[in-house]
């Protein structure tokens, strides 16, 4: 027996009636030999984490643009975040730890530039509506590997796909952890980084949500995950008790009117925009600047440009704006006279 079929094996014996099992994978779009050591989720982890879509999360928005100092979060920061928190459920559920991990680790790696409104950006550049669940998926279906994809297992595609509440939910209960482990950690996390930036104070928060959910960080995280697992515990579903998710949709909502819209640490996003559609009409009309991988006749043009812009870093596409928008010193001698 193998290892990774001493590890399916004990699946078996650890896992819930409602977990989906390693070895009853809907599988990949390209078959391939099982690997000894790792199960399909697994493998589906591992190339997530080595892919160049997971490294460039680091350097983009999460929700404040190029703040001054070093403990603001990141989309990859955000990513392990909802990694962790996503496990920590699954555990306790008795799910698939490995295929919530995936889910987690690969649901933001299409995220463009400069946070959500790098999204909103290129949603009014294209004929049809970007999202980034869909590009998330586009990116380990098609752009990742020189355009062959990850090949990743079905269940970790779906989880991706549907992470966001405007889509449908993932067919598996550890796509849903994601699902819900997303909004507890970005609204927690934002939170944070409010309070550091001198936006918000502990104080400002609704005192409803605070005696619902606690009054710190830590505490209100302790709070959603407990109550996620106690309600989910017998449901054959993932759910939040109504007192709870009510107390977490007001704390979101509160971040909408204070600091997702119009709040000081905002103010650049105009700029962001500008930058990301100007350097939309740029690609258009000099394709042959784009990277060799966005050439060829495959796609659409715009699409092509698309998924150049959407992958850039934010000072990636700060240096690529400078690059073909902003005048370059001349340091040389005047040219001789003729």
């Amino acid at each position: 027996m193998s290892v990774r079929e001493e590890i399916e094996r004990l699946e078996d014996e650890w896992l819930s009636p409602y977990a989906v099992h390693s070895r009853d994978s809907r599988g990949r779009e390209r078959e391939e030999p099982p690997d000894p050591l790792r199960t399909c989720f697994m493998r589906d982890r591992d190339r997530i984490i080595h892919c160049k879509s997971f490294r460039r999360l680091k350097h983009k928005t999460q929700v404040f643009l190029a703040p001054e100092g070093d403990h603001y979060r990141t989309r990859l920061t955000h990513t392990l975040e909802v990694s962790q928190i996503s496990r920590t459920i699954a555990r306790a559920l008795h799910l698939n730890e490995d295929l919530t991990e995936a889910i987690a680790l690969g649901h933001d790696l299409g995220h463009t530039p400069f946070g959500h409104m790098g999204e909103e950006a290129l949603q009014g550049l294209m004929p049809a509506p970007f999202h980034h669940n869909e590009q998330s998926l586009r990116v380990v279906e098609k752009l990742e590997y020189g355009g062959k994809g990850l090949n990743l297992t079905w269940e970790v595609r779906d989880g991706i796909l549907n992470h966001t509440g405007k889509s449908p939910v993932p067919a598996t209960l550890e796509g849903r952890i994601v699902r819900i482990a997303d909004r507890i950690a970005y609204v927690n996390h934002d939170i944070d980084d409010a309070i550091r930036a001198g936006i918000l104070a502990e104080t400002d928060l609704p005192s409803s949500t605070l005696n619902t959910l606690g009054r710190h960080h830590s505490q209100r995280i302790n709070t959603l995950v407990n109550d996620m697992v106690e309600e989910s515990r017998d449901a054959g579903d993932i759910l939040l008790s109504p007192e709870v998710a009510g107390a977490l949709d007001e704390l979101r909502g509160f971040l909408f009117d204070r600091v997702y819209i119009g709040s000081v640490a905002k103010g650049e996003e105009g700029k962001a925009v500008t930058m990301l559609q100007s350097l939309f009409s740029f690609y258009l009309e000099h394709p042959e600047e784009m990277p060799q991988e966005f050439h060829g006749d495959e796609e659409d043009l715009k699409v092509r440009v698309c998924d150049y812009i959407a992958g850039m870093t934010d000072r990636y596409a700060k240096s690529k704006y400078d690059e073909h928008f902003v005048p370059r010193e001349w340091g040389g001698s005047a040219p001789p006279r003729k």
